[in-house]
């Protein structure tokens, strides 16, 4: 077996790497923003891509780290840009974030700081959301972060309750530019607690495991495509995957080399996949 080092360098050819002999991809993970939509406007060929997966008939999820909106929403979302994707094809930190906590402590309380993605989620776990003495403080994304809600996470991490976030990302997009996401928040409480949370979505390789049990895939015969080398590259990395970086979104070529990790491939676009399908 070849080192990490023999995985495709950027500009070589598109081709599978043969540092290991993997089997035929039967299942399919793929990032949403950047992979599928940039900016809100589709990928050209993406819609096709997705439609070639759906007529395959093989297992498919689209993962976002975004825990603010329903799978319902996100296929609203996805269907109003020229998107045709079945709800249950949609995984998102909230969903993967939910299941573990069911996983953990089925029944239990949280207190969630978050919108209805997330709060929808752990509803359909079966936990109590509460902030009388609750199991949990569960920190997602919001567009409107309160600091009277702030405060009262921290003063129940302070007071024993075991410290979750849906997912690491320091930022998130918007029009106007960067927004704070629900990394930086947490960073905010662990400075104010001394207690760091245990991050559920992406780079954890939790959430590409509970998106693989969720269609029942196998992680020898499963493709993760991203954008990004830092999340998504490495999440299907140190989930055993093959991972296909995309150059619609975060990461480029000159980037992909700066890290110790290679992708199994790096590619233009979901659009070259299609043929693969």
């Amino acid at each position: 077996m070849g080192h990490l080092s023999d995985r495709l360098l950027p500009g070589a050819d598109p081709e599978r790497t043969t540092m290991t002999e993997r089997k035929a991809i039967e299942s399919w993970l793929t990032d949403m923003d950047g992979v599928l939509v940039h900016e809100g406007v589709p990928v050209p060929g993406a819609p096709e891509f997705v439609n070639k997966l759906k007529s395959s008939g093989k297992p498919f999820l689209i993962l976002t780290n975004n825990s603010i909106y329903t799978p319902r929403d996100l296929q609203a979302r996805l269907n109003r840009v020229g998107f045709d994707v079945p709800e249950q094809s949609i995984w998102t930190s909230a969903l993967a974030t939910a299941q573990f906590l069911a996983d953990q402590r089925p029944g239990g309380t949280a207190y969630v700081i978050g919108e209805a993605g997330l709060t929808t989620a752990m509803h359909a776990a079966g936990y109590v959301l509460t902030e009388f003495d609750p199991d949990y403080v569960v920190l997602g994304e919001t567009r409107t972060y309160s600091f009277e809600a702030i405060t009262k996470a921290i003063r129940l991490i302070d007071g024993g309750a075991k410290f979750i976030c849906t997912n690491p990302d320091a930022t998130g997009p918007s029009n106007e530019g960067a927004l704070p996401a629900a990394g930086s928040v947490a960073a905010m409480i662990s400075k104010a607690t001394g207690v760091d949370p245990y991050f559920i979505g992406k780079p954890n390789p939790v959430m590409m495991r509970s998106a693989l049990n969720t269609i029942e895939a196998h992680s020898e015969s499963t493709a993760m495509i991203g954008d990004r080398m830092d999340t998504d590259v490495l999440c299907g990395l140190e989930a055993g995957l093959e991972t296909i970086l995309v150059l619609t979104g975060i990461s480029d070529r000159a980037e992909s080399e700066r890290y110790p990790y290679r992708p199994s491939r790096v590619i233009d676009s979901v659009a070259d996949l299609i043929p693969e399908i």
